[in-house]
């Protein structure tokens, strides 16, 4: 048996048991962090990262992360229960308790005062979303699609059923909803499927990439059309095209090779253009940057001019934390110490990383929640880690 933890649309995995190792001397752990920091090239921490105990987690629940909350689904329950405690102070009785729904699967997200709670059916591939009160947890309305949270409106739709990356590639019609009541303000359909980006500020807004490359932003208070362009083939996904404040980046195919474009918004003017390295690349928004990680380490680049701002070759060695995307935050990475069995927790933003704590031997499978990192500690519980910016 296993506890899952989840964060929007990353799927967690299953949690190790190992039992915890023995406690490790704080003055040594310090000393041992400043080496290493000094090693990387990073600042050490101005304090030691102290842990915040968690609640206890059943075998089987699920764990999520909604803005300021930590929530717990116990599916064994009958019905299942969604307990909501504060991130910053999770050892405390819940917010709040309610039974919700049987389901395969969950994720959340925050919209205004509303908690999206989507509920997920594998066999089906169906998607429910219930708009919850973030004080109290209780209903407030119920949609039989997946809503998404679109700055200060929200937007619902049929999603593709993918078992190898679920979320925001779309069918159908596209919905406006009242965040209010859930009623429908509007519907724009979809001659194909696309790729739905709901893109944070105000006023909200929609960005819809279809798969014969017709981009259209749209204003989600009223579906009405901002701006359209058309852009090259390229392989489209929930990672695929970037946005970043008024800027979408774009990987695609050009001639025998990759690149990245960088083109306005609204308009979808291209604006630039560069060579990327061939093979797997991700790309994630990083603190107003868009952050790439290929094989041949870590970088950022200006999403207006495609400036490279920062490289860091052994930032291909450290993983990204699962966890919302936002791209005004930074990244939260994690790396293995020198002695295999600890992990450094560096932040990526725009001043490039910044290593800033070492987390104890039998940590694990941690996740970003509000301020900081939601792990396991090979005991029934859940920790949460305080963490810095860069």
């Amino acid at each position: 048996m296993s506890v899952l933890i989840e964060l929007g649309d990353d799927r967690g995995a299953p949690l190790d048991e190992r039992r915890a190792p023995p406690p490790v001397s704080p003055g040594w752990r310090v000393a041992a962090l400043v080496a290493v920091c000094a090693l990387l090239g990073g600042a050490a921490p101005g304090a030691r990262l102290t842990p915040q105990v968690g609640p206890a987690v059943p075998a089987r629940a699920t764990v999520l992360g909604a803005g300021p909350l930590l929530l717990v689904v116990d599916p064994d329950q009958n019905p299942p229960t969604l307990s909501a405690y504060d991130s910053a102070a999770a050892d405390g009785p819940p917010r709040w308790r309610v039974t919700v729904p049987p389901a395969a699967g969950w994720s959340a997200e925050v919209a205004g005062d509303l908690l999206l709670l989507v509920e997920r059916d594998q066999a089906r591939g169906a998607r429910v979303t219930t708009a919850r009160s973030m004080r109290t947890g209780q209903p407030v309305w119920r949609r039989p699609e997946r809503v998404y949270a679109a700055g200060d409106a929200a937007v619902a739709v049929s999603e593709v059923r993918s078992a190898s990356e679920p979320g925001r590639r779309v069918e159908g019609t596209v919905h406006g909803v009242d965040p209010a009541t859930g009623a429908t303000r509007w519907s724009v359909p979809l001659p194909s499927t696309a790729v739905l980006r709901a893109l944070p500020g105000r006023p909200g807004r929609v960005l819809l990439v279809q798969d014969d490359g017709l981009a259209r932003l749209l204003d989600a208070h009223d579906g009405t059309e901002r701006g359209r362009g058309r852009l090259p083939p390229a392989d489209y996904g929930p990672d695929n095209p970037q946005v970043v404040g008024a800027h979408l980046v774009l990987r695609h195919p050009s001639g025998g090779a990759v690149a990245l474009t960088g083109y306005d918004l609204p308009g979808l003017a291209p604006r630039w253009r560069a060579p990327v390295q061939p093979g797997e690349l991700t790309l994630r928004p990083c603190q107003g940057l868009i952050c790439g990680q290929d094989e041949q380490g870590r970088w950022a680049i200006d999403a207006g001019t495609g400036a490279r701002v920062w490289t860091w070759p052994a930032g291909a060695r450290w993983r990204t934390v699962a966890g919302p995307r936002i791209a005004a935050e930074p990244l939260v990475v994690l790396g293995m110490a020198a002695d295999g069995r600890r992990s450094l927790v560096a932040t990526v933003g725009r001043d490039g990383h910044r290593v800033s704590a070492v987390l104890p031997a039998g940590v694990t499978d941690c996740r970003r929640v509000g301020t900081g990192l939601v792990c396991r500690d090979g005991t029934a519980r859940v920790t949460f880690w305080p963490i810095e910016g860069p």
